[in-house]
């Protein structure tokens, strides 16, 4: 397949009825999606780049596939970043309009862009016109990190590393135009965007977007003729509630029955705890599978739908995508006791940071693998498993190195703990502690410290135990779902 999104070429006959997606009660079929894709293209045919305020709608996809189909870089737009971060942004990436839809309200920042209008009930209808043959090294969209280490940088994602990505997955998980995906994530991320609107539309295939995310609404879709369902562990967990509900009654039966019967459950952007994977199945018969991938890399590891799916690892390496372990000093481990920085490479592969050849420079090594910051272990099957983040996740007690994902685990597996996190913290004697970060089942009535640290201790190693407990009505969460551990520190 030469184009990004071959189903795109206007499609004829049948292909041009099928549904491509649908948000809430409006649907576009690929002939809607294509001709309301090109007339828009034609409009931004001169942009340099565009911005795309991604909200979860339609007129987000043909905005999007409208970019692609023109050649034209896209920068999505989380529309709930704060007034700073928006002009780091658009003062870095310089687009010279914006896509958005008829009712969107957009933020004094963007005033001074050109305002492309983007309606999905009211387009023009164009003569067809061939999707742009760009080179596969085009960029074709420009996503921003999260920001955690500095302000946002602009990963320059080109045309392909994302046709690589999707095409591994479409290996790795038997992913075909006859599978319909249901999710409710956001649109201006990699999980959302690139595998949640590219990957089916790449496949000729439906996606169902549930605008907010609901265990109602899951059951409703898969429940009605849906295959695939995607998920931040947030999501997963919610599931597994209604699952685990004393006297769920019907609500709780038709979830079971609906994920019972999804050809696939994939869980991604953070770890999910082996307590929800093991509360799911239970309910369901079915299995979540995880998978692992960044920004800067796309989709790096992923259970197999025709392997084993082993809670707490991400799977082997995908397709075309190399993976080593590397100690600090740069050492190369193997064996499955070894524990280093996960380094890859492969055309899934991000160009570069844009405007920052530096820090391009310094996240790859001269051999070109690309430092993920991620710390994590490889077993002799070459299933993988995320410790965390080197960061914040990697904690070195009294000589040993402990990895904050696996006591997570075990606290989650209390039944007085409905949220936890672990992290490190400088301490005179063990060089760092391991502190727990913990929401209560019962916030009237939260189990004792000691309770859970011998809990810890019990399940694991005395030298894992946490020798601080931290009581929080909630924890700091991103859009994603996932936890903001400098928030953690920083309190």
């Amino acid at each position: 397949m030469t184009l990004l999104l071959p189903a795109l070429q206007p499609p004829t006959g049948p292909a041009a009825s099928r549904e491509a997606v649908r948000f809430g009660a409006l649907s576009l079929t690929y002939g809607e999606l294509a001709a309301a894709s090109t007339a828009l293209a034609a409009r931004i045919a001169d942009a340099r780049r565009v911005a795309v305020w991604a909200t979860p709608t339609a007129e987000t996809v043909i905005a999007v596939v409208a970019a692609l189909r023109a050649g034209v870089p896209a920068v999505p737009l989380n529309p709930r970043t704060g007034e700073a971060e928006l002009a780091h942004i658009l003062a870095d990436s310089e687009p010279t309009a914006v896509l958005a839809g008829p009712d969107d309200a957009l933020p004094p920042a963007l005033e001074k862009l050109r305002r492309v209008t983007v309606d999905a009930r009211a387009f023009e209808r164009t003569e067809d016109h061939p999707a742009v043959e760009a080179d596969p090294e085009a960029p074709a969209l420009i996503v921003y990190t999260s920001g955690t280490t500095g302000p946002p940088k602009g990963a320059v994602l080109p045309r392909r590393a994302i046709a690589a990505s999707l095409d591994a997955l479409e290996d790795a998980w038997g992913w075909t135009g006859d599978d319909v995906l249901v999710h409710a994530l956001p649109l201006f991320h990699v999980h959302g965007l690139i595998l949640g609107v590219l990957g089916p539309l790449r496949r000729g295939g439906s996606l169902r977007h549930l605008g907010k995310f609901s265990a109602e609404g899951v059951a409703r879709e898969l429940g009605s003729g849906s295959t695939m369902l995607f998920g931040v562990p947030t999501m997963y967990h919610r599931l597994a509630e209604v699952l685990d509900a004393q006297g769920g009654g019907a609500e709780r039966g038709e979830l079971a029955k609906a994920l019972a019967g999804a050809r696939l459950l994939v869980s991604g952007s953070a770890a999910l705890p082996v307590h929800d994977h093991e509360r799911i199945a239970a309910a369901t018969g079915r299995r979540v599978i995880e998978r692992y991938g960044m920004t800067e890399t796309l989709m790096n590891t992923g259970i197999r739908a025709d392997g084993v799916p082993r809670p707490g690892t991400v799977g082997p390496p995908l397709t075309g995508v190399e993976l080593r372990l590397v100690e600090e000093d740069g050492t190369v481990l193997t064996g499955p006791e070894a524990i280093g920085e996960i380094q890859v490479r492969g055309p899934n592969l991000f160009t570069g940071y844009l405007n920052r050849p530096d820090a391009t420079a310094a996240a790859h090594t001269a051999d070109g693998w690309f430092r993920t910051g991620d710390v994590g272990t490889v077993d002799e099957d070459g299933y993988v498993t995320i410790v965390g983040r080197k960061a914040t996740d990697l904690i070195k007690s009294g000589g040993y190195k402990i990895g904050a994902g696996e006591i997570e685990n075990v606290l989650l597996a209390h039944p007085g703990v409905r949220e936890a996190a672990v992290t490190g913290e400088a301490d005179p004697d063990l060089g760092e502690r391991v502190v727990a970060w913990v929401v209560a089942a019962d916030p009237g009535s939260p189990p004792r410290a000691e309770e859970l640290a011998d809990h810890v201790a019990g399940q694991l190693a005395p030298h894992k135990r946490p020798r601080t407990v931290h009581f929080l009505d909630a924890l700091p969460r991103n859009d994603l779902g996932k936890i903001m551990k400098r928030s953690l520190h920083a309190g």
